[in-house]
């Protein structure tokens, strides 16, 4: 028997066991409850770093717990494979996406097995391959049959000097493109969108349902949706029929409007303008155009505008309003237009002190006088009375937007409105490696659904790939030259691929039924498995992600496919893997650790102190730790120990290499004590009472197995579990019962505690027990509520004050009995000798003073 505890050796031998025996396939009989644990799948950049490694360990402690706890469990992985980075690799150098893709597949699925991960590796997906994209191309022309995907203009990111469009991460934070250095402009380009929008009261009020969601990603989610009640208000265009369309939450100040503002895009900007503003606007309108819409709207960015010299008519008042466009407007939010209120509206007011606008208040406090008003300083946004609202002066503004919206539907001025903030999703991506969107554009028919019988439609292989010009997949005559299938004439493919979010929006319902070559999922067996009852992932995706797939399920569902409303019972949002870092503080570079000395951290060229700190992981900040390393050094199991007590699963990770020898430690005691009985184990037969060594010790073990069953039911508090198991392994060393039949209930409850957290040693440390079955298919154990009642007490003898001595007592002794046992006992006989006793305090369960004279 191996006395030292090799982790490399006992974990190689156990995967391949686990490997060979299907341990971790998934049942297929519905004999038990069902559990779906399932982490976000990763993108196949080809390397394994910590954030995965945690995010991977908790999933796979939860699922080989569910498995113990008597559920037949679905735990799947797979790889969202398509997006940039393989594109650029082959710009770069020469490189195939799919093949390397497949490399990066082939490597990372690797590192992920020797974490010892209970995966269940035949229901693997990829959502590059076709056996995949092929019923992602089914989901689309299921939206588009539903009338829910649609084309129209929207604008990109375009490159002048490559004549390409670039993705928002190929734009650096000046607005230059990473390629050519090109300053980047914005571009109308006719694209696919979903819509989201017809769903977009459901997945705001569905939010309700989700109790086992954190309450910020909720929030999170109904800010993104942002459902705003207000008023849909038209300005008339003096000298134009055309009328300017707004979207108001606050309608009780419309009578203060005293202008109103179109996007630099909106299609009205060149006919409003007056010929002596043109120049001045057509220069305006090109240079938003280049900025980004983040830039056009961040808070802390000036707001700039320019008269268009156009007029609009307040139709409530009759008055006369400047017309201007503004970059903080945009014309794919609400109707893209505003109209300015600055007394009522701090972006207002400073947007009309900056460019000369009149301000007027229409708003005041109750305690105001309407007829002396002072000048504002500031806006006035709280609630107030009306004034300068002609027939509403002296109504309550919140009552007085129904007022208004009432009396703009009589007058045919506007009507009520609820408005979103959600957009409609564009999902057009003008770039190869994506999925194919199955449609047919023919000059008669208009856009054709490719037939279900074609798809998918594939990827070619021979592709240049050159980063210029158009998507490499427009350029391939061949490919995109087809017979409409529905009249027969020519015609021509889509060459957008789809946003790879639409690859992520249902793999969790490809799982259930991953390798059907003929639907995209049996309902019998999505609805079985379906909802996720735990999801594990980043933060980072709390909303598009995650409002994404639930849009997709809600929509299946509308189409007959599933019969749930919600996707993801419950969500864990993992905490970051932080790492120790090093920065130059004047020059602001980060300094690799491995240059550093950690007790005098100076910058090695020029000597300086650096600033040290703990921040997320990252190549760039040289302050991430391979998992490889760790894994080579200590073990799988260590480095899932040390991920799991480090910090609750939701809190970030402070990487501690004093804290991960602090895990390898632990295991190598568990070894010890459990080879060292397994040697020598030969329990007692006796029956009969335990002895008090005995009955502490069982309590220690059920006392260990209550608060782990505790800590892993809710919120998963993983690292006070660990604490538990710490607990245990003490009580069995300081037990002096090896004999006894309650040592190795000690043992093998340890063992069973043990293995959902480091499976590997666990598995090896029960065979070596004399089991013949995996520890993972035994049941976890059960707290026997008897052995935690404490018969016996220790209880404290004081004499003054002054603890003098101890004895057992039985723990349901009354007041007196206590009194009684504490005066007979020999600690206190020695010290009342020849005393008198003037009181007596008993505090029950823990101690009795004796009070005498002196």
């Amino acid at each position: 028997m191996e006395s030292r505890y090799n982790a490399t050796e006992i974990e190689q031998k156990w995967q391949q066991v686990w490997t060979d025996s299907h341990l971790d396939q998934t049942p297929e009989s519905q004999d038990k409850p069902k559990f779906y644990a399932l982490s976000m799948f990763p993108y196949p950049s080809g390397n394994l770093h910590m954030g995965h490694v945690r995010n991977y360990v908790i999933t796979d402690v939860i699922a080989r717990l569910k498995r113990m706890q008597g559920y037949r469990v679905l735990h799947p992985m797979g790889w969202d494979a398509f997006g940039l980075p393989a594109e650029n690799a082959a710009i770069d150098r020469g490189i195939p996406p799919a093949k390397w893709t497949k490399q990066n597949i082939a490597q990372m699925r690797s590192q992920l097995k020797e974490l010892g991960l209970s995966l269940d590796w035949s229901r693997e997906v990829a959502t590059c391959f076709p056996d995949y994209y092929s019923w992602t191309q089914w989901l689309f022309l299921q939206f588009f049959e539903a009338g829910l995907a649609y084309q129209k203009e929207a604008s990109v990111n375009w490159d002048p000097i490559d004549q390409t469009v670039l993705a928002n991460e190929q734009v650096d934070s000046e607005g230059f493109s990473w390629r050519s250095g090109a300053k980047v402009e914005r571009k109308l380009l006719r694209q696919w969108f979903l819509k989201i929008t017809d769903y977009a009261e459901q997945l705001l009020q569905d939010l309700d349902q989700l109790e086992g969601w954190p309450e910020r990603v909720k929030i999170m989610q109904a800010n993104w949706i942002g459902k705003s009640v207000g008023a849909y208000l038209e300005f008339p265009i003096v000298g134009m029929d055309e009328k300017i369309a707004v979207f108001t939450t606050r309608p009780d100040t419309v009578y203060g409007v005293t202008y109103v503002v179109l996007a630099p895009e909106h299609p009205l900007t060149p006919q409003v303008t007056t010929a002596e503003q043109k120049t001045a606007v057509e220069a305006f309108v090109k240079e938003v155009a280049s900025e980004s819409e983040i830039d056009r709207t961040a808070e802390d960015k000036p707001k700039r505008g320019i008269l268009t010299g156009g007029k609009a008519i307040n139709p409530f008042n009759g008055e006369e309003i400047p017309i201007l466009i503004a970059d903080y407007v945009l014309y794919e939010y609400g109707t893209g237009a505003v109209m300015g209120v600055p007394a009522h509206d701090v972006r207002d007011f400073k947007f009309a002190g900056e460019n000369n606008l009149p301000i007027k208040t229409v708003i005041i406090t109750e305690n105001s006088d309407p007829e002396s008003l002072e000048e504002l300083t500031e806006a006035y946004t709280a609630p107030g009375v009306m004034v300068n609202s002609g027939d509403f002066n002296g109504i309550a503004s919140e009552i007085g937007k129904s007022k208004i919206i009432e009396y703009a539907q009589e007058k045919g001025y506007g009507k009520a409105r609820i408005q979103y903030r959600l957009r409609d999703w564009l999902i057009s991506r003008q770039r190869y490696w994506g999925c194919p969107i199955p449609i047919i554009h023919c000059p008669s028919c208009g856009a054709v659904p490719v037939p279900q019988s074609d798809l998918p439609v594939k990827l070619p292989e021979q592709v240049e790939f050159s980063g210029k010009g158009a998507s490499p997949l427009a350029k391939l005559e061949d490919w995109v030259n087809v017979t409409c299938p529905s009249c027969g004439e020519p015609a021509k493919r889509e060459t957008d691929t789809m946003d790879t979010f639409i690859d992520s929006s249902w793999y969790f319902l490809r799982y259930t039924d991953a390798n059907n070559p003929d639907e995209v999922f049996t309902q019998d067996k999505v609805n079985d498995w379906m909802a996720v009852d735990q999801y594990v992932g980043g933060i980072e995706h709390a909303i598009l992600h995650l409002l994404y797939s639930r849009f997709f399920t809600k929509v299946l569902r509308d189409r007959g496919l599933l019969n749930f409303d919600e996707p993801f019972k419950r969500l864990l949002t993992q905490g970051m893997v932080q790492g120790l870092t090093y920065q130059n503080p004047t020059t602001k570079q980060y300094i690799p650790s491995s240059d550093i000395d950690p007790d005098d951290p100076k910058d090695p060229e020029t000597g300086e102190k650096l600033d040290v700190f703990m921040v997320k992981m990252s190549k760039s900040k040289y302050n991430g730790v391979d998992p490889k390393q760790v894994l080579e050094k200590y073990g799988a199991d260590t480095a899932r120990m040390f991920i799991l007590f480090k910090a609750p699963p939701e809190k970030d990770l402070e990487w501690d290499d004093a804290d991960v020898e602090g895990q390898f430690r632990f295991l190598n005691r568990v070894w010890t004590q459990v080879t060292e009985f397994a040697a020598t184990q030969s329990t007692s037969d006796q029956a009969g009472k335990l002895t008090k060594d005995e009955k502490d010790l069982r309590r220690a073990i059920h006392t260990a197995i209550k608060e782990i069953a505790e800590d892993l039911a809710g919120d998963y508090q993983f690292n006070t579990a660990v604490s538990e198991l710490m607990k245990l392994s003490n009580a069995l060393k300081d037990s002096k019962s090896v004999k006894s039949p309650v040592y190795k209930e000690g043992v093998e409850t340890l063992l069973l505690l043990l293995a959902p957290f480091a499976p590997h040693i666990a598995e090896e440390l029960w065979q070596q027990l004399g089991h013949q079955d995996s520890v993972h298919q035994q049941s976890f154990p059960q707290v026997d509520p008897e052995a935690l009642v404490v018969d016996e007490i220790t209880l404290v003898i004081q004499i003054m004050g002054k603890t003098r001595g101890k004895i057992q007592a039985p723990a349901s002794a009354d007041k007196a009995t206590l009194e009684q046992l504490a005066q007979e006992s020999e600690v206190a006989q020695r010290y009342l000798e020849g005393k008198q006793i003037r009181k007596v305090i008993v505090v029950p369960n823990k101690l009795v003073n004796f009070v005498i004279s002196k």
